[in-house]
């Protein structure tokens, strides 16, 4: 290589690391709201959402032992401005949706909230049935955000656009049934990068985001930057690792980590939401606390987070969504003819 082809190269990664670096400050940009949890960019749709959202699966595991609290926990959670609010068709099995909309029934409520469920179907006739069933269980007319969910094999994005789904997507939005369209997935950095490389404009991709992720196959630093440039707004999840059967989550249970220190860090990077497990009045209160008034953790701080978990990340046993099925739907198991135990 010469010497003026070595310097285009510096000036080049140079400027790319810079355009990066104000991608992702320009994504951490707060604003404060009314209930005094902040609220970010969804990528390049203009919504503000809060920080923190609720996750459907851990609601609807709540309302399967106690309805009520379920249904108070979201009216306080949207009191206290947490305002996404996260679901799924196949969430114990459509329960974590009907609960989901009888809580935003009442008082105006589903007004106050940006609702997202996803779709857990690729082809355009199942696509249709699961938006009229999450509809109907959601008690709404639209959904704000509606995510091609468990993007986990090397075949699902085809699937995605070769059987239909994402033209039924364009079709529900074209009808008002559907705002934005995005994707999920646990797996692979690599297929959310073929996601990334489909020729439509995503509104966002939800991924896993936490300490560990950071040390093997990162989704932090191989996809966040492609949503960077491509203004696709990233939500956050398993900032925990995963809940093993217990509240804390996988990472804090198994690690020095405190549970506080790994939401904070995954609400430190380009995020524009994380999507967090709410069992409990108790869990709400103390996610409220850590998202209002959040300031991104101070470099040297993630640094020394990062220099704990080295060693023992790079393995991915606090991450076993990534490399085993434990974690995979039933739903999307049948869509792959995999056993379903």
């Amino acid at each position: 290589m010469t010497q003026d082809a070595s310097r285009r190269d510096f000036f080049r990664t140079t400027l790319g690391s810079a355009v990066l670096a104000t991608l992702a400050q320009n994504a951490l940009a707060q604003h404060d709201s009314p209930n005094g949890l902040p609220t970010r960019k969804l990528g390049g749709t203009n919504e503000q959402v809060s920080i923190l959202c609720l996750g459907g699966w851990h609601i609807g595991a709540v309302a399967n032992k106690d309805r009520g609290e379920a249904i108070h926990i979201m009216h306080k959670a949207i009191d206290e401005g947490m305002t996404f609010f996260d679901n799924a068709w196949d969430y114990h099995d459509g329960g974590a949706e009907d609960v989901m909309g009888e809580a935003l029934a009442s008082s105006g409520r589903r007004n106050k909230v940006f609702l997202m469920t996803k779709n857990c179907e690729t082809d355009y006739e199942g696509s249709r049935r699961n938006l009229e069933e999450s509809l109907r269980r959601l008690r709404t007319d639209r959904l704000d955000l509606w995510q091609f969910h468990e993007m986990n094999y090397d075949n699902d994005p085809d699937w995605v656009l070769d059987k239909g789904g994402l033209k039924y997507a364009l079709e529900a939005q074209k009808a008002g049934k559907v705002r934005f369209i995005g994707f999920t997935g646990h797996k692979d950095p690599r297929i959310h990068l073929k996601m990334l490389g489909k020729p439509y404009k995503w509104s966002s991709s939800q991924m896993p985001i936490n300490i560990m992720d950071a040390h093997y196959r990162s989704f932090q630093k191989e996809v966040i930057p492609v949503c960077l440039e491509k203004n696709v707004g990233v939500i956050g999840m398993k900032s925990l690792g995963g809940s093993p059967g217990g509240p804390a989550g996988r990472i804090p249970s198994e690690t020095n980590v405190t549970a506080e220190e790994c939401i904070r860090y995954a609400l430190s990077l380009p995020v524009s939401t994380l999507c967090v497990g709410i069992g409990s009045m108790k869990d709400l209160n103390q996610s409220i606390s850590i998202g209002r008034g959040f300031k991104p953790l101070a470099d040297d701080t993630k640094e020394r987070l990062l220099a704990m978990t080295k060693y023992e990340g790079g393995d991915g046993r606090h991450e076993l969504f990534k490399s085993s099925q434990r974690f995979d739907g039933s739903h999307h198991r049948k869509l792959h003819n995999f056993a379903l135990t």
